[in-house]
Parts: C-alpha cells; sequence; structure tokens
C-alpha cells in the first residue's frame, strides 16, 4: 500500500478486505483471506497495514438502541456566538465527552455544529441540554429535530 497525500492507496485486495471486514469485522483470516483470494499470511499482513495506516479505525459492534433503551434519537443543529477557534474548540471538546452524542459534525449553513444524540426518552434529553448544552460557553442558538423512525442506517463506507 503506497501513500498519497490524501490516504493510501487501495488496491483491489485491500478494498475487498475492507468491504469484508465492514460486513464482519470478527470473520476469521483464514476465511477472509479464502474471501478474497489470498494467502492466509498475505491477508494478514494486508490486515495489520491497514490498521497501521489509519484505515481500518477500531473494530466495534453495533448495538440496537431501542434494545438498550436508548430509543429517543435527536438530531440537533448547534450555531455558537462567535466563530473562533477557541469557541469552537471548547465547544468540540465538551461534546467529545458527553457520551449521548454520537457523532458531532462541524457543518456548513444556518448551524455550525450537527449533533446525533441518543437518549432514553424527552426527559432525558431535557437534562442533556439544561444540564450539558445550554451551559456551554458561547451557544447562540440550539434547534432539535426528533427522529421519527430510521429509515437507513449503515456504517459501511462504498468502496
Amino acid at each position: 500500500m503506497s501513500q498519497r497525500e490524501e490516504g493510501p492507496l487501495l488496491d483491489s485486495y485491500d478494498r475487498r478486505i475492507l468491504t469484508e471486514l465492514q460486513r464482519d469485522g470478527r470473520i476469521k483470516n483464514q476465511t477472509l483471506a479464502d474471501k478474497v483470494g489470498l494467502s492466509p499470511a498475505a491477508c494478514w499482513r494486508r490486515v495489520k497495514a491497514l490498521e497501521q495506516a489509519g484505515v481500518i479505525r477500531r473494530y466495534t459492534a453495533l448495538v440496537d438502541a431501542d434494545k438498550v433503551g436508548r430509543g429517543l434519537c435527536v438530531l440537533v443543529m448547534v450555531s455558537l456566538v462567535r466563530h473562533s477557534t477557541d469557541s469552537s474548540g471548547e465547544f468540540e471538546a465538551a461534546v467529545r465527552d458527553y457520551p449521548e452524542v454520537l457523532q458531532c459534525f462541524a457543518v456548513t449553513g444556518t448551524a455550525d455544529f450537527m449533533l446525533r444524540v441518543v437518549v432514553p426518552d424527552m426527559a432525558a434529553y431535557d437534562r442533556f441540554l439544561t444540564e450539558k448544552l445550554f451551559p456551554l460557553p458561547d451557544i447562540s442558538q440550539v434547534h432539535s429535530n426528533f427522529a421519527l423512525r430510521e429509515v437507513k442506517q449503515d456504517s459501511a463506507i462504498p468502496l
């Protein structure tokens, strides 16, 4: 795997390995090697190289939020008073520590950040707002959009 400025070059074997690992992160190396057409040793080396290059960031389990009592999903648009490195940095550092925030994106448009928040219910979301989000410095506006149902959720990057 060679390195370009924007990231590693992936050949067809790397892409097949990544596709299979996105389907099943617990796949055995032998099975993975068979599926992508490599020897187990060559496959293992490629997986390790992808991990070391940061292409594979981590392995995880996908958990059903409803079944663990975190079924309320809220998409929160947050605007800051000031657009400075300090105020953005403080906000970003704070939300990284909030377990309810699954994703945070700096965005363009009418807001500065978009959060995906999961909580058990409306009362828990109210506590999240009043105890965690509203006390942060430089918050100008918060707009909450409640997910009615999940239409699609996928974690696999198309390769």
